[in-house]
């Protein structure tokens, strides 16, 4: 990946971005302009009654640590759509196309990052397929480079499809501690290995994907577009 470009990260809810992303946004977030943003909010999907003020706060407590972690990736540029996590299915698809195109208008990427079709998050599955309807070719909001990544919990649980990635990018031992440490922000969502979402898992799988690299740590990607013009 080249320097001085303007990344856009679309992730579903605050976590996504870090644990897809998180290793490069370190690599490269001094020499790159990273804009992150977030449709849903990740908390709701938890309780039967979302509109209570324990659930309100639960919001404001994650989208903070959103933040903090993206801080400690050098990050400060997020915006938090906070639509209602677990529902997308229930919003016209084309309100979360308004939101990626105006993105993409406003901030002008040349690269995007998304989530993968593959995942067993289903919210996950409408960002992605929302961000190819924004950003076709021939639209106003049209980017030539576009990425989807994988979230553990999610891309390696959806058994019937598989993740498969034909982009890697190094990164090195100290970029996986920092991903772990923006990642710990979330604390709620942290458990012991071999939970996916724990140092070991986050390492295991960097391990992994530098194997399948020549590297000794790596995030993988799939390029599902890249146009040159």
């Amino acid at each position: 990946m080249q320097t001085m470009n303007k990344i856009l990260i679309i992730s579903a809810h605050p976590d996504d971005d870090i644990i897809g992303c998180g290793g490069i946004i370190s690599k490269y977030s001094k020499e790159n302009i990273f804009r992150v943003i977030f449709i849903a909010e990740g908390s709701s999907c938890r309780y039967t009654d979302i509109d209570n003020e324990v659930v309100i706060n639960e919001i404001n407590k994650r989208n903070e640590c959103g933040l903090n972690a993206l801080k400690l990736l050098g990050v400060s540029d997020v915006k938090f759509y906070n639509l209602k996590c677990g529902r997308l299915d229930q919003i016209p698809i084309i309100n979360i196309n308004k939101i990626i195109e105006n993105e993409v208008i406003e901030f002008g990427p040349n690269i995007v990052f998304t989530h993968s079709d593959k995942d067993a998050n289903n919210d996950h599955s409408i960002v992605h397929k929302s961000t190819l309807m924004a950003t076709r070719p021939g639209s106003s909001c049209f980017v030539s480079k576009l990425y989807s990544y994988e979230v553990l919990s999610s891309s390696e649980w959806r058994f019937t499809k598989t993740f498969k990635p034909n982009f890697f990018e190094s990164i090195s031992k100290n970029d996986l501690q920092k991903k772990w440490n923006a990642l710990k922000e979330y604390k709620s969502e942290i458990k012991p290995f071999p939970y996916p979402r724990s140092f070991e898992g986050l390492e295991s799988l960097a391990r992994y994907r530098g194997m399948q690299s020549n590297n000794e740590y790596a995030e993988a990607f799939e390029l599902i577009r890249e146009i040159n013009q």
